[in-house]
This record gives structure tokens, C-alpha cells and sequence, in this order.
């Protein structure tokens, strides 16, 4: 995430760097991955905050990272989606891949890009840019980034989100990172594995969903992203491509607090009797209070017509889900306020269960926790796997990629992104698990069951073996 500028850290990459990448795409740096179970594995411990309101599993009790990482130098916002070719296609944004650049907080010339990403092996895909980024303006907001992505019989389904007032935002001496979130402008379409593309029939001032009621205010389908169901969405319950947001009430009566630059060894300072019309970041790119639920018959004449959406409105008094198209009776699937934030999800086969990953954080540039839970259905209930408190130590856009599961569901890869503003606001940032960066990273990671302790699971120190 972060500004366009963030760029200008990936231009230091060597004139040589830069002509291989051009020739041959982008490949990892083998040399630098770690074996499965070695000295550098651990397991992710961090207690749960007692005012959770998710049962933890029974089932699935832990996450161990092997140490076994990826070593790809390109961009961020990377959300792979396995196609029927066997490839995976992902947008990105944000710095550089395969040799081209790409930034999506220019306002009218906001950009986002589209690769493939060929291969078996994590840690040695070819990645490539299927055509030049695309420019969308995401006036009258500034930032248009990569949502929910879809490659469904050879159709890819490409969306994005809207984001204000800028990448660097500067309130009561703060610096916030895209403090707002904003509405979802549809999807463009590619008929050719992205080849060549059709723009979105709408814009950020007629949005796909009827959101928000003012400019800068709160949404409920923000930044949503597909349920990854597998190869050409083959374990979809019913045919249909299910969407999570992110989002915020109208009227929060508890929202997150006002803040102002905190003290030498403080990242902020809680500003009391603050009356100022600024959200602190309620709901921006990384921070939210509860996730919604969408689903639509995927093709190229439903992806941008509201009255083709289902709305996930609660549960009815057998437990049993409802489903509407009124978008005004759309209910959270759940919600812990102040706790939210960036969704996604997973469907395992070899456990039968989805694996959402959700990232709280705020307050935009400072240390993020995510979690992990999971669930026998979509619909819930959902239960706490694992809590990782400063994962990253700033890690973001967390999602597994159902390519790299293992048969028994048990391995699997994280893919995320880190450490886009270390320095602001003071801020000191390390990186845990190593081997992560700013830009694409994949970790090998094992689910642990009850009463399991892996071998060798004990943490290592932030920013070790780097």
C-alpha cells in the first residue's frame, strides 16, 4: 500500500536488475529460502484480547511458519486467483513489476496493473505483466486501488476501490495513510487472460453498490474481495462468486478515538474532547468494524448489475442464512468493533472448512495485527485459529492462495505484503517473519490441531536472517 511515491524505492533497483527483469519477468532469489521445519520455524503465538467475540477453534488450534519464504522483487496488493489455464492471475500496484512501474493515488491518473504468475512452486513462479497498467480516475477521491479479482471460464474480473483524501494525510500532526475508505467502481473485464480489457461502466460518483449516502462517508461493501474457491471457482457451493467487504456504520456509536502524535517512544497519543469532523480512520484501507457478504452469478453482464447481487441480511430463527437484493437490508457476517479491516477467504478441501484472514490496521502506519479464523460454511460461525498482534510487523493484504494447499489442507502459503511506511510518524517497523518486504511475499505455513507443538517452534528474533 502507500503513495505513488512509494515508487521511487524500487527505482534503486541496478540497471542490471531492471534488463533481466524486462527479459525474463520476475523470479525469487532461491538461494534465500529456508527448509520446512528448520532452525528458523516457529509458531505464531499472541494471546487473544479478552473482549474477542469469537470461540477459538477446536480444530485448528495454531500457525507454524516453517521458514521457508519467497524472494520476489516487484510490487504490492497481491491477490492470486488460480484460473482454469492452471495459471494465477493477481492485480498489483504500488512500485514495480516485471520491469514496469504502477501507482494508484494520482487521482484522474490512477493506475493498477495485472499479472500472470506461472508455475508449481511458490518459490519459483514466473511473473510476468499480461499488458501495460490501466488508468482509471478515481475523481472526485484520489486513490483507486486493486479490489476483488476473478478469473472464472477464462473471464477475468477485475475490481477496484476508491480512497481519500490521499496517501499521505496529514491531521493535528499526524500522518495517516489514506484515511477514508470509499465506494467499489464495478469491474473491468478481459475476455483473453488480460490481454486487452473493457473499462467499468461505472465511476466513482455511480458506484456498483448504492454507497456511501455522502463523499468521504462510511460503506459496508468496502475494498471486497472474492472468496478463492479454488481452480475456476470449482468448490463453489452453488455456482455463484462470493464477495467479502469491509465496512462501518452510519452512525458508529463507539468509533475509533482521536489521536495526535505521541510522546518519544509513542506512536500516538489519545486526544481527549476531540469535536472535529475528521474519522481518525474508522474505516479506511486497513480498518474497519465488521464484514459483509455478497454473491453474484459471475459473467459479463451480472459483474456490474446491482439487481444480479444477493446480500447476505443475517441469519432466520433456524440458523439458516438470508439472503436479499434489497442492498438496504444487507447485515454484517460478523463484526467486533475497532477490530476490522481488510477480508479475505479460502475455501480448504482437504478440511471442508474456509479460512478467513482479517487485518486491523490501524491506525494506517503504525504496527498491524491480523488473525485467522475459520469456518465449516461462509455464512458462519466463524472461530479464532490464530491471533498474530504486529504481524509483519506492519503486514497487510493477507490471503491464501488455494494453488499452493496441500491435499489434507494442512499446508498452505501466505501471501501478504509489509513495511510500506517505516520512519512515519517515528516509526520504527522491523520485519517478522523474516523474509518479508514491501512488495509480493509468500511464507510457507502449517495449521496446527489440538495438543500439537511442531519442532524447533520457537520465535526468532524481528529482522533475523535477513
Amino acid at each position: 500500500m502507500g503513495v505513488v511515491h512509494m515508487e521511487r524505492q524500487y527505482m534503486k533497483i541496478s540497471t542490471l536488475l531492471i534488463v533481466l527483469l524486462a527479459a525474463s519477468g520476475v523470479m525469487a532469489e532461491e538461494s534465500k529460502n529456508l527448509p520446512a521445519d528448520g532452525p528458523k520455524g516457529f509458531a505464531w503465538e499472541s494471546p487473544v484480547p479478552d473482549e474477542c467475540p469469537f470461540q477459538k477453534s477446536t480444530s485448528l488450534t495454531g500457525i507454524f511458519f516453517t521458514g521457508r519464504h519467497s524472494d520476489y522483487r516487484c510490487g504490492d496488493t497481491w491477490y492470486p486467483c488460480w484460473a482454469g489455464d492452471g495459471n494465477l492471475y493477481s492485480p498489483w500496484t504500488d512500485g514495480k513489476t516485471d520491469g514496469v512501474g504502477c501507482g494508484s493515488g494520482s487521482g484522474a491518473g490512477a493506475r493498477t496493473g495485472h499479472a500472470v504468475m506461472i508455475g508449481d512452486n511458490p518459490l519459483r513462479l514466473e511473473i510476468h505483466n499480461t499488458s501495460p497498467p490501466k488508468q482509471a480516475s478515481a475523481l472526485p477521491y484520489n486513490g483507486r486501488y486493486p479490489a476483488g479479482s476473478l478469473v472464472y471460464n477464462g473471464i477475468w474480473y477485475y475490481g477496484t476501490y476508491c480512497l481519500g483524501p490521499d496517501g499521505k494525510y496529514s491531521h493535528g500532526g499526524f500522518d495517516w495513510n489514506w484515511p477514508n475508505l470509499g465506494p467499489m467502481p464495478g469491474f473491468q473485464i478481459s475476455r483473453d487472460y488480460g490481454k486487452t480489457w473493457e473499462p467499468s461502466p461505472l465511476t466513482p460518483e455511480k458506484p456498483l453498490f448504492p454507497e456511501p449516502r455522502q463523499f468521504l462517508g462510511p460503506v459496508k461493501m468496502g475494498a471486497p474481495h472474492f472468496v478463492d474457491f479454488g481452480k475456476n471457482m470449482e468448490h463453489s457451493p452453488d455456482g455463484k462468486a462470493y464477495l467479502l467487504g469491509m465496512g462501518a456504520e452510519e452512525n458508529d456509536p463507539k468509533p475509533r478515538p482521536c489521536i495526535k502524535p505521541g510522546k518519544p517512544g509513542e506512536v500516538f497519543q489519545v486526544a481527549e474532547g476531540c469535536t472535529d469532523k475528521f474519522a481518525h480512520a474508522n474505516l479506511s484501507w486497513i480498518s474497519a468494524d465488521q464484514v459483509y457478504l455478497a454473491r453474484v452469478k459471475p459473467s459479463p453482464e451480472t459483474i456490474n448489475d446491482l439487481k444480479a447481487y444477493e446480500f447476505f441480511a443475517g441469519h432466520d430463527g433456524a440458523g439458516k442464512p438470508i439472503w436479499t437484493n434489497n442492498f438496504e437490508e444487507i447485515k454484517p457476517l460478523i463484526e467486533w468493533n475497532n477490530h476490522m479491516g481488510c477480508v479475505t477467504a479460502t475455501y480448504v478441501p482437504g478440511l471442508k472448512k474456509y479460512l478467513m484472514c482479517v487485518t486491523d490496521g490501524w491506525p494506517t502506519v503504525a504496527k498491524m495485527t491480523s488473525y485467522i479464523l475459520e469456518a465449516d460454511a461462509i455464512t458462519g460461525p466463524w472461530r479464532m485459529v490464530s491471533y498474530m498482534k504486529d504481524f509483519g510487523e506492519q503486514g497487510y493484504f493477507l490471503n491464501f492462495p488455494s494453488k499452493f494447499i496441500s491435499p489434507d489442507g494442512r499446508t498452505l502459503w501466505l501471501c501478504y505484503s509489509a513495511n510500506f511506511s517505516p520512519g512515519w510518524n517515528g516509526v520504527k517497523l522491523d520485519l517478522n517473519p523474516p523474509g518479508g518486504r514491501y512488495g509480493l511475499c509468500l511464507h510457507e505455513v502449517k495449521l496446527l490441531t489440538p495438543g500439537e507443538r511442531p519442532p524447533n517452534a520457537n520465535k526468532p528474533d524481528a529482522g533475523d536472517g535477513q
